[in-house]
């Protein structure tokens, strides 16, 4: 399948039926701990909406009706969660992402999965400044579903050397803030070791006011380490992180009266 695709998600607890509108691996941001292998910076090709139509009804017809689950999917993970605009780059990105969540919208309706199975988002944000964008997550919104908004930092340097963006904390905050209005917003927070060294107490507190200052905006944190090996050139640089230092990163968003969700 091009666009469509199947994966135990740790995070999401079950089955996550992903929407990929990056197949050419293209993205207009560049984490160092990203996956994807041959990753580039650029826009996605040209969506065929028909065949993206056709794959989610054929991975749904297997997952809900079909035997996917009990010969594929391991104990205590068999059940469908969601269905999640993600794959190979910012989803944003794409030209047809508005009529692509149309598209889902309407497949998850008709086959009566909605509120059930959650329909999100996962993205850096960094698009939402489009009308298109804004319509597509208005749309996932009123479905009943939700955003995970990426921020791994809260200071223009760090944002530089994790994601490689030249986004600025405060185009972060008015674009999370919007987010929240247009759809239940969630932050996901990627924490590391690079070089050995864990982010500093300064780059910690400040990630924390930030998230603090944005906690009527958003429903929560999903504070998350690495899982799965980097793709990126700075792979052999990354490390986990302690789980007992991610509980204490977690204890300070508590106090800061945000809902935290902690994936070490």
């Amino acid at each position: 399948m091009t666009y469509v695709y199947p994966v135990v998600s740790r995070r999401a607890g079950g089955i996550s039926v992903g929407i990929n509108l990056n197949p050419n691996s293209a993205c207009n941001w560049r984490c160092i701990y990203c996956q994807v292998p041959n990753l580039v910076r650029g826009r996605p090709p040209p969506i065929d909406l028909a065949q993206l139509r056709a794959e989610l009804d054929e991975m749904l017809d297997a997952v809900v009706v079909g035997d996917f689950l009990e010969t594929r999917v391991p104990d205590g993970q068999r059940r469908l969660i969601d269905v999640a605009f993600s794959g190979n780059g910012e989803p944003t990105s794409a030209a047809e992402f508005p009529q692509a969540v149309e598209i889902v919208v309407g497949i998850l309706r008709q086959r009566n999965l909605l509120p059930g199975v959650k329909l999100r988002l996962i993205t850096n944000g960094s698009l939402i400044d489009r009308r298109g964008v804004r319509e597509g997550i208005a749309a996932i919104g009123a479905g009943g579903g939700e955003v995970w908004f990426k921020v791994d930092a809260a200071n223009s340097a760090a944002i530089a050397r994790i994601n490689g963006s030249r986004t600025k904390t405060g185009s972060v905050e008015r674009r999370l803030r919007l987010c929240g209005e247009l759809c239940p917003t969630w932050v996901q927070t990627c924490l590391f070791a690079l070089d050995g060294q864990l982010p500093s107490e300064a780059e910690i507190a400040a990630l924390v006011d930030f998230l603090g200052r944005c906690r009527d905006s958003i429903h929560g944190v999903h504070l998350y380490g690495l899982a799965r090996p980097s793709a990126q050139p700075e792979a052999g640089r990354l490390s986990r992180a302690p789980a007992s230092w991610l509980d204490a990163v977690a204890a300070y968003l508590r106090q800061e009266g945000l809902t935290t969700k902690v994936n070490p």
